[in-house]
């Protein structure tokens, strides 16, 4: 996958912006990150899951998901390593982040999975 798929990707969930925090791209929904770009570095992506949802994807695919270090992985921050992550991974992931930083009424109203 590369930056433009994540991109891509991202931008294609019901309401989502692309905004920039900490000199790196993010996606939003209701002013509320879901997935950034380029961190820690160009080849990575990050996706903000439930805790329950991080391990789930961390277990079922380690090689594409990591927990970010510390605090923040604790609370659901995962890291995405591009070259490793396909659609088929990537999507479902994506899509708890969205729902999780969405309002409940747009996720309510939305035919993302």
């Amino acid at each position: 996958m590369t930056p433009n798929d994540f991109r891509h990707l991202a931008l294609g969930f019901p309401e989502a912006v692309e905004a920039e925090h900490m000199n790196h791209p993010d996606f939003r929904v209701a002013g509320k990150i879901f997935a950034t770009l380029a961190y820690p570095n160009e080849t990575h992506g990050m996706v903000k899951l439930p805790p329950l949802d991080q391990d789930k994807f961390v277990q079922e695919w380690p090689e594409v998901f990591t927990p970010v270090p510390g605090y923040w992985g604790k609370n659901g921050a995962t890291h995405v390593h591009l070259k490793k992550a396909t659609k088929k991974a990537l999507q479902p992931a994506m899509a708890a982040a969205w729902r999780s930083a969405a309002p409940k009424k747009l996720v309510k109203n939305s035919t993302q999975e």
